[in-house]
């Protein structure tokens, strides 16, 4: 089977037809994540942000070289340390403008 010959639900909820939504902010816990995907899927979420959205990043570590790899990503972006350790950071990560 083709993806043109996949059924089509109608669009309920989200966008993308599955019938959810994003009501709360989500959150990405990467120590759940495999270590050499990290970075991978962490990024991709932050480049779904639209302007004003965030998510919450959690992470073994206060995880600065992501963040710096964020912040290479258009647009101006803010994180606020929510929980600072030892077990694990969690960083709201706002995408400020496009």
């Amino acid at each position: 089977m083709t993806i043109e010959e996949l059924p089509t639900p109608g669009v309920h909820g989200g966008g993308c037809g599955c019938g959810g939504h994003d009501g709360d902010e989500p959150t990405i816990d990467a120590t759940a994540i495999p270590h050499r995907l990290r970075h991978a899927a962490v990024l991709g979420a932050a480049g779904s942000m639209n302007a004003g959205e965030s998510f919450i990043i959690r992470a073994p570590h206060l995880p600065r070289p992501l963040l710096a790899q964020i912040m290479q990503l258009p647009g101006e972006w803010t994180f606020e340390v929510l929980v600072d350790g030892p077990e694990y950071w969690d960083v709201r990560t706002t995408r400020v403008s496009l």
